[in-house]
């Protein structure tokens, strides 16, 4: 009788100690509830902006080489020297071209004179066969034959003069565009060709700097969502406190596929020369968001070793949903992921919190 009171007994004390236990945890879960504080999933394009590296380039940039065999005669310019298009910039010395153009010439000349001799036989012999029995009609045809075959050799030669001509005039080196010749790496008296390397480098280079070029590269990302504006903001680190705009002028099209990312350039004006070709800048490009976009706060998103994620609460329960981020814009963030607009999410998101945790 006294062992089964004492069973009894302990029995009791065990039951009354799991509903304290009970109670306890029911009591935790009811505080823990109220230390979450939610914040609703919204669906709107978050815009914002992106900040890049880039770097100027020359608007024109060209290589000057040789297109002829020759001697350098004189260079009228040098390094840091602004040229206006179709300026002079050197002359070649090449004795035998000269020659061959003389000659194309004379022997033009001989074929046009040959040519308007047989033309006017031929002229001739039509006017006079005109009376009937005085020349007869095969005399007509060889002079109409030898008129013509004149007339190609002339047009042969006159081909041959006009191809020197063009040679000769490789011989004079203008500029194609105005600019800035940016190297010098020939003098008076050397030997240059299309086959000769001129001290590894080109003759000239000229390049434009009152129009430059500023490219960047946009990640994929983000490349479909530049703004509308087409205006961007960028400041150089070789002149501090100054900041430059300028507008998206063109864009690749296509992603590189090493950098994954697309070439955008900017045209930028700079009428006084003070930014350089070969400048690095950074650059403010503004940023629309995606129309499918969902916002959340930052705070919400949970980024662990393996994935990123928001702790939704859906009937009364925490749910993991996975996310990936988009634009963020001060304390908000894109997400795209298994929410709908409306969706309640816990704002300050830690791993601590479980998955299918009952929040009441």
């Amino acid at each position: 009788m006294y062992k089964m009171i004492l069973i009894i007994g302990s029995t009791v004390v065990i039951l009354a100690a799991c509903n304290s236990a009970s109670s306890k945890k029911i009591k935790e879960r009811k505080s823990a509830a109220g230390k979450y504080t939610l914040t609703e999933v919204v669906k709107e394009p978050l815009s914002s902006s992106l900040q890049l590296p880039a770097v100027l380039e020359a608007y024109q940039k060209v290589s000057i080489y040789p297109r002829v065999n020759g001697f350098v005669r004189s260079v009228m310019v040098d390094r840091g020297s602004i040229v206006k298009k179709g300026q002079l910039l050197l002359e070649l010395d090449a004795p035998e071209i000269i020659q061959q153009y003389y000659a194309a010439q004379s022997k033009y000349l001989q074929a046009k004179a040959i040519y308007a001799g047989s033309k006017d036989n031929y002229e001739r012999t039509v006017a006079v066969s005109e009376t009937p029995g005085t020349i007869s009609p095969h005399d007509v045809e060889v002079a109409s034959a030898r008129m013509l075959a004149d007339s190609a050799i002339m047009n042969s030669e006159l081909a041959n003069f006009r191809a020197l001509e063009a040679t000769r005039s490789y011989l004079t080196v203008t500029a194609p565009f105005d600019g800035v010749i940016t190297e010098r790496n020939i003098h008076p008296g050397a030997l240059v060709g299309p086959s000769t390397s001129v001290s590894g480098g080109p003759m000239l280079m000229l390049e434009q700097e009152d129009r430059l070029r500023l490219v960047m590269q946009v990640p994929e990302m983000y490349s479909a969502q530049l703004s509308d504006s087409r205006q961007v903001d960028f400041h150089v680190n070789a002149l501090p406190g100054e900041n430059f705009k300028g507008g998206i002028s063109r864009q690749a099209g296509s992603l590189s596929d090493r950098f994954r990312s697309e070439a955008v350039e900017v045209d930028v004006q700079n009428p006084q020369h003070r930014l350089k070709p070969g400048m690095y800048a950074e650059v403010i490009i503004p940023v629309t968001g995606s129309v499918q976009a969902l916002v959340v706060p930052g705070s919400a998103i949970v980024t662990s070793t393996e994935k990123k994620y928001v702790i939704a609460v859906r009937n009364g329960h925490t749910h993991w949903v996975d996310v990936q981020e988009g634009n963020r814009h001060t304390d908000s963030t894109e997400v795209f992921g298994n929410l709908v607009p409306g969706d309640k999410v816990i704002l300050q998101g830690t791993d601590e919190i479980k998955d299918g945790v009952s929040i009441e």
